[in-house]
């Protein structure tokens, strides 16, 4: 594809976008931004659900990823739908029953301010890393399909990437992004449909014959039990999946903010549910769209890249297809990439707000409006420039080592709500910051040593339990005499 054709599909798709933006968020107040007042409707939530939860990276990520793991992400996709049952009957009526903004703010009313801001600013730094890495990756495939061919800097492609996100959410928050998500989530869904569609017509492959060579492949197999050391043993798979949907779903402001956004939680709950089962099936066809990308490659005798995730961009924009995947690919890489990002920007504005500035506390509706917009504009400059920083160091070991560290934060969340609704106990909430903060450090120990000390274990995403489990332990030594938690 030429840039022109690139720029005048991100065009017309952003046409639509800022169309559906101004329509769902021209009359939007504060309670709009933060909670779309509670007037949601739960089918399109858990539509819109999925654009924000599948990200750039998992587009171009997860068709790479069969050659060397086969269908084994299915393991910890079906764990997701495990964690997702919890969240809908555990998590949502305790977060309707105590009508919050920030989820966050459980934890004040269970343990202290503490405790609250100490999950507050735990989500920030996790978000943002995350929301920063995710669009990092869109920028560098603009950058080679966009902003090199026309000698532009990657400062500029950053601005524009960025700029975008802030404002399509600037006026409407969640009551826009419901409707701007949903419209991603149908681009995500056709384009990877369509592309699937005409692989397999280009390699003479009908829809019944198509299973038959998934099936066949050795690329196809899902679930791994012989190996313990195995990173993809089931063991290690399924219950990561399970605590890490709860952690980065049910205990991320982010996620959480548009379930909440739902009439109540009876909704919430169908919203929660029909999102992990649509989760399942939308996985699913990005793993079968990656077998039938290294058949195309193999039949066709195609030098494919060495990383994985440049299969999907590389075959997609070389013009092996016609001009139309081209188009798909992009569609669906913005689709990802945006809806997450714009869900991550207004998040991250929210909390700011509600959990760290206090100010609707303090403050009337339009100096909170006032607030919320200077912090909206601040996170999304530091988000920027969190995108050029790790540009400037720009090699994959930084990259995997920002995603392991955001990975480390949602562990003292996990453990701090496990132990809130777990127990009845109140704490010294003045030291829960220095628990969560000496958690991540010795997993971090743990991790570093395991195969030295464990017959030659590796952790996979189970460090996201271990973290939760120090946690849930160093707060246990916090227990204060005295009058128990009363629900």
């Amino acid at each position: 594809m030429s840039p022109i054709s690139v720029l005048i599909t991100i065009a017309a798709y952003f046409a639509a976008l800022f169309f559906i933006s101004y329509l769902t968020g021209r009359k939007a107040d504060n309670a709009g931004f933060f909670s779309g007042n509670r007037k949601s409707p739960w089918y399109v939530v858990a539509f819109a659900t999925i654009g924000a939860a599948i990200s750039g990276i998992t587009f171009v990520s997860v068709p790479g990823m069969v050659a060397g793991s086969g269908f084994s992400y299915l393991q910890m996709v079906l764990g997701f739908a495990v964690g997702q049952l919890i969240i809908a009957f555990v998590l949502i009526p305790l977060y309707y029953k105590m009508n919050l903004t920030s989820i966050y703010e459980y934890l004040e009313n269970r343990f202290g301010v503490s405790s609250y801001e100490t999950g507050a600013w735990f989500f920030f730094i996790s978000k943002m890393l995350g929301a920063s890495v995710r669009l990092f990756i869109v920028c560098v495939v603009l950058q080679l399909l966009v902003f090199t061919p026309l000698h532009l800097p990657f400062a500029a492609n950053v601005i524009f990437t960025v700029g975008i996100v802030w404002l399509y959410t600037f006026h409407g928050g969640v009551k826009s992004l419901i409707w701007t998500d949903s419209l991603k989530t149908f681009c995500l869904i056709v384009s990877v449909g369509l592309t699937i569609y005409y692989i397999g017509r280009n390699l003479g492959l009908d829809a019944g014959s198509i299973w038959p060579l998934i099936g066949d492949s050795d690329m196809s197999k899902i679930f791994f039990f012989d190996d313990i050391n195995d990173k993809r043993y089931f063991w290690k798979q399924f219950p990561a999946g399970v605590f890490t949907m709860i952690a980065t779903t049910g205990l991320d402001q982010d996620m959480m903010q548009k379930t909440l956004s739902c009439r109540d939680s009876r909704d919430a709950r169908k919203n929660m549910i029909t999102g992990g089962v649509l989760q399942i099936f939308i996985n699913l066809l990005f793993l079968i769209l990656g077998v039938l990308l290294y058949s195309y490659a193999s039949v066709n005798h195609i030098a494919l890249p060495a990383k994985g995730d440049e299969v999907f961009p590389f075959l997609a924009t070389q013009s092996f297809f016609p001009l139309i995947v081209g188009v798909l690919f992009t569609v669906g890489l913005i689709s990802a990439a945006y809806a997450a990002a714009g869900s991550a920007l207004t998040a991250l504005t929210t909390s700011f707000t509600v959990d760290i500035l206090k100010s609707p506390k303090r403050k009337t509706e339009n100096e909170v409006a006032g607030i919320r917009k200077k912090v909206h504009i601040g996170m999304a400059v530091v988000m920027g420039a969190v995108i050029i920083i790790i540009n400037m160091l720009n090699n994959a070991s930084v990259i995997d080592t920002v995603y392991k560290l955001a990975s480390y934060t949602y562990g003292p969340l996990l453990g701090m709500f496990v132990f809130g609704v777990l127990t009845k106990q109140n704490i010294r909430d003045k030291y829960a910051p220095t628990v969560a903060l000496l958690s991540p450090v010795l997993c971090l120990i743990l991790d570093i040593n395991s195969q030295a000390w464990f017959n030659g274990y590796q952790f996979s995403h189970e460090r996201l339990i271990l973290n939760a489990l120090f946690t849930f332990a160093g707060l246990c030594l916090l227990i204060r005499s005295g009058k128990a938690y009363i629900r």
